[in-house]
C-alpha cells in the first residue's frame, strides 16, 4: 500500500517517488553505443514531467530527467565495460540543454527544491568520479545553446566543445533571471575545476546571454568551439582520443543491472540484504544492512559469474535506493538509525575479495557504487545513529556506516549474567576502512574522525581483521559510548528522544557543519556553502514571494525586490 509524500504542497503528486527505471522506460534521454564510445542523446519530451503543472520545454529538466541520466550512468558503468568515453550531446535543433525547468521549480515546495538539487549535484559528482576512479572520460557536444543546468552538466564533463553557428551559447543566468544561483555546482566548477579568472566569472553569472564564440574559449569557459561543418567530426576524434587513454576492458562482457527485488509497504523499504523499517510516530527509520547469506566467493570468475547478485554490489544497490527513497518520500523521519545483521567474518571475505581484485573492472566498479552510496549518506540531512548490539556486523566495509553516523553506541554486555560470547557485540576494521571510500572531502573516514592526526589513526591501523570489543573500540576512539545491559534502554530512549525535540533546521546545519571539518574540495565546497546559500535563498521572499523573480518569471511581470543586502 503507497503512502503520501511526508510534506507536498497542491501540486506535488500523492504517488511516492521511484529511482527504479530501465532504459525500455525512458523518455528523455537515449543511449547509443559504437565499440569504446557511448552516445548520451538529451530529446527531452515536453509532456514527460514527473509531475503535473509545467512542459519540459526547450530541453529543460526535472527530477525524472535526472532519473533517468543516473540510471543510464550506472548502465555504462557495469553493462558496458568497453565503453572508455561517453558523450553527451542533444537531439533538438540549435539547443543543448536550457537547465532546470523554471516552472517547475516556481510551483514547487521548498523541500523538493532542495532534494532536487543535491540528487542532481550527486549525478554529475559521479561523473567526475568516474572519470577520476574508472577511465570513463565524458565530453559534453554541445550543439546548441547551453544555459544553466545544461551548462552545469557539460561542467561535469572533462571536456565541453560548443559549436560556432554565432548563436549558440554558454550561461548561467540565474542570478539575474531568477534571484538564485546555479543549483548545481556551476559557480564552483567555474572557478576550481575550469579557473575561469573571478572578474570573468562575475561578468559571465550576471549576463543573462551568456558567451559564445571564440571569447568562451578564451575565458576558459569551454575547451574547443567547433564549426557546424566540423562539429561531429570533431567530436568523434576527441573521444576516440580519450577511449584510448583509459584502461577499461576492450572486449569484456559486461554484467546485467537486473531489478532490484524491493517489497514497499507501510512498514518500509524491504530488499534481500537492506531493510527499513519507518515510524512516523516518532519520526525514526531503521535501516538494517544485513551480511552476505554464504561466504562470498574470492575467486574473480565467480565474483564475474554472479554479476549484479555479488554481495557488496547488491547491498550497495539496495542501499542507494533505500537512501533516495527515504531522502525523498520520507521528510518526516529525522533521525535514521543504523544496523547491521549477520556475521562479520562473512563481510571480511567479501572486503578481501575487493581487496585483492581491486584492479579488475567490475570489482573497481563496484568499489565506486559503494563510495557514491556512502557519500549519498553522508550528504543526507538526517541524524544519523550507529548502534551496534549482539548479531550486529560491523566491519570493513559495513564499518563505514558507523563511521558516517553522528554517534555510534555500542551495548557492553560483558557484564551479564550467563553472558556467552554472543553476549557481546564486536566491531572490526578492514583495509577497506583506511582510503576506499573517501568522502566528498577527499578523506577516508578515519581520517576525518581523528583530523588526520596519525596516532590514533595508526592505532587503529594496527587492529585491522581484529575484533574488538566494546572497550577496546572506545580506546581506540571508534564509538561513541558503550552503555552496558542496564542502562542500554534508557540511554538510547533518552538519546533519541532529546534529538527529535530539536529544530530539523539548526540539527541540518549543526550536523553538516560537524561531519565536514578541516579538508575542503570542490565537491564539499558544492555541498557545504553553495547548497548552504541556495537553501537560504530559496526561501527568500527576492527569490520565492509573490513578487520574486522566481515566481514571475514568464509572467511579463518584473520582480520586486527587497533592496536590504544581509
Amino acid at each position: 500500500m503507497e503512502t503520501n509524500l511526508a510534506t507536498k504542497t497542491f501540486n506535488e503528486p500523492a504517488t511516492r517517488v521511484d529511482y527504479q527505471i530501465d532504459p525500455t522506460r525512458y523518455q528523455h534521454w537515449r543511449l547509443a553505443f559504437d565499440g569504446p564510445i557511448a552516445t548520451l542523446t538529451l530529446d527531452i519530451r515536453e509532456e514527460g514531467g514527473i509531475r503535473p503543472g509545467y512542459k519540459l520545454k526547450l530541453n529543460s529538466y526535472d527530477l525524472g530527467v535526472d532519473i533517468e541520466l543516473y540510471d543510464a550512468l550506472q548502465r555504462v558503468r557495469f553493462e558496458h565495460p568497453e565503453v572508455r568515453c561517453v558523450v553527451m550531446t542533444s537531439g533538438k535543433d540549435r539547443i543543448f540543454c536550457s537547465g532546470a525547468n523554471i516552472f517547475m521549480l516556481g510551483i514547487s515546495s521548498h523541500a523538493w527544491k532542495v532534494n532536487f538539487c543535491k540528487f542532481t549535484n550527486e549525478t554529475r559528482n559521479g561523473i567526475e568520479d568516474s572519470s577520476r576512479h574508472s577511465g570513463l572520460k565524458f565530453i559534453a557536444a554541445c550543439n546548441g545553446t547551453t544555459a544553466g543546468g545544461g551548462y552545469e552538466l557539460a561542467l561535469a564533463c572533462d571536456e565541453i566543445v560548443l559549436v560556432d553557428d554565432r548563436s549558440s551559447a554558454v550561461s548561467l543566468p540565474e542570478v539575474p533571471l531568477l534571484g538564485v544561483l546555479p543549483g548545481t555546482g556551476g559557480l564552483t566548477r567555474v572557478t576550481d575545476k575550469r579557473k575561469v579568472r573571478r572578474d570573468l566569472a562575475d561578468i559571465f553569472c550576471t549576463t543573462t546571454e551568456g558567451i559564445r564564440g571564440a571569447r568562451a574559449k578564451e575565458w576558459r569557459l569551454v575547451d574547443d568551439v567547433i564549426k557546424p561543418q566540423q562539429f561531429q567530426e570533431h567530436i568523434k576524434r576527441r573521444a576516440n582520443e580519450l577511449a584510448a587513454l583509459s584502461d577499461r576492458p576492450e572486449k569484456t562482457a559486461g554484467i546485467a543491472l537486473t531489478a532490484l527485488n524491493r517489497t514497499i509497504d507501510d512498514a518500509g523499504y524491504h530488499y534481500e540484504f537492506v531493510d527499513v523499517q519507518v515510524d512516523p510516530s516518532t519520526r525514526r527509520a531503521v535501516i538494517t544492512v544485513r551480511a552476505p547469506h554464504g561466504f562470498p566467493p574470492g575467486d574473480i570468475d565467480a565474483i564475474v559469474r554472479q554479476g549484479a547478485g555479488w554481495w557488496p554490489l547488491q547491498m550497495a544497490r539496495e542501499l542507494d535506493d533505500a537512501i533516495l527513497m527515504l531522502r525523498t518520500n520520507n521528510l518526516e523521519l529525522g533521525t535514521w538509525l543504523l544496523k547491521t545483521r549477520g556475521d562479520a567474518d562473512k563481510v571480511l571475505a567479501a572486503d578481501e575479495a575487493l581487496r585483492t581484485h581491486t584492479a579488475h573492472w567490475l570489482v573497481r566498479e563496484t568499489t565506486g557504487m559503494l563510495r557514491r552510496t556512502l557519500s549519498r549518506l553522508d550528504v543526507s540531512s538526517r541524524t544519523l545513529i550507529a548502534l551496534v548490539e549482539p548479531g550486529s556486523c560491523f566491519a570493513g566495509t559495513l564499518f563505514e556506516l558507523a563511521l558516517a553516523a553522528d554517534r555510534t553506541y555500542m551495548l557492553d554486555g560483558s557484564d551479564a549474567v550467563g553472558a556467552g560470547a554472543d553476549a557481546v557485540p564486536t566491531v572490526t576494521l578492514s583495509a577497506e576502512n583506511f582510503g576506499s571510500y573517501p568522502r566528498v572531502d577527499g578523506l577516508a573516514r578515519l581520517e576525518s574522525r581523528f583530523y588526520q592526526e596519525s596516532t590514533p589513526i595508526n592505532a587503529a591501523r594496527v587492529t585491522v581483521g581484529q575484533k574488538l570489543s566494546p572497550s577496546a573500540a572506545l580506546a581506540l576512539g571508534l564509538v561513541t559510548a558503550t552503555p552496558d545491559q542496564i542502562d542500554w534502554q534508557d540511554e538510547i530512549r533518552m538519546v533519541l528522544e532529546e534529538r527529535a525535540s530539536m529544530s530539523p533546521d539548526a540539527l541540518t546545519g549543526m550536523e553538516a557543519n560537524l561531519r565536514f571539518g578541516v579538508c575542503e574540495t570542490m565537491e564539499s565546497r558544492i555541498f557545504a556553502r553553495l547548497s548552504a546559500w541556495q537553501n537560504w535563498i530559496f526561501i527568500r521572499p527576492n527569490a520565492v514571494g509573490d513578487h520574486g523573480a522566481l515566481k514571475v518569471f514568464g509572467t511579463g511581470n518584473k520582480a520586486k525586490f527587497n533592496w536590504d543586502r544581509v
